[in-house]
């Protein structure tokens, strides 16, 4: 049995290791291009203004969704459409690693409010990560903008942004629960 389960896990490694894409980024190249981020998203990845999102330590393959989905307009937003119109492939990779390669900053967050989401955080935890770091596709929400996080809480609850996942999870979130959560997440 032992010779049997060698056998089938060669072949399926194999294809694992085969079918996943090298992408080759250039850090110095996302930095130099990042210098057009920093007026909304700050030095560091750490934003200024608590209405638009840190990408300090954020997800490399997030980000670069992220930036596709506004490329093509899947994902509504007409400064970051603007912005990411004109990236190439590369680039976008190169942004993502880039951030993706700063040090994780803290938003902070009402303490009560906070203290209070820490006891409704599980049930985010396990796509954003057991720190809410992230997770591949899923977003870090440790240290994000409070206001940020509930201004896309509520954009998943309105239907403005899509993903039928949130969407489903947010449903059943009152606006206290949404404004807790944001809290606790900031403040990682």
């Amino acid at each position: 049995m032992s010779a049997l389960k060698h056998f089938l896990l060669i072949p399926v490694l194999s294809i694992c290791f085969w079918t996943t894409p090298a992408v080759s980024v250039d850090l110095s190249a996302g930095g130099q291009k990042a210098a057009s981020c920093v007026g909304c998203h700050g030095a560091q990845g750490k934003s200024n203004n608590n209405q638009w999102p840190n990408l300090a330590a954020q997800q490399a393959t997030y980000l670069a969704n992220q930036l596709n989905a506004f490329k093509s307009g899947t994902r509504a937003n007409a400064m970051m459409q603007a912005m990411a119109t004109n990236l190439s492939d590369d680039d976008i990779n190169n942004l993502a690693a880039y951030f993706t390669g700063l040090p994780a900053v803290s938003s902070g967050g009402d303490a009560a409010l906070a203290s209070a989401g820490a006891a409704k955080s599980a049930m985010c935890l396990g796509c954003h990560g057991a720190k809410a770091q992230g997770n591949g596709q899923f977003p870090r929400l440790a240290g994000q903008q409070p206001e940020y996080l509930l201004a896309q809480l509520k954009g998943f609850k309105e239907g403005s942004r899509k993903n039928g996942m949130m969407q489903a999870i947010v449903a059943n979130l009152s606006e206290q629960d949404m404004q807790q959560l944001a809290a606790y997440f900031g403040g990682l």
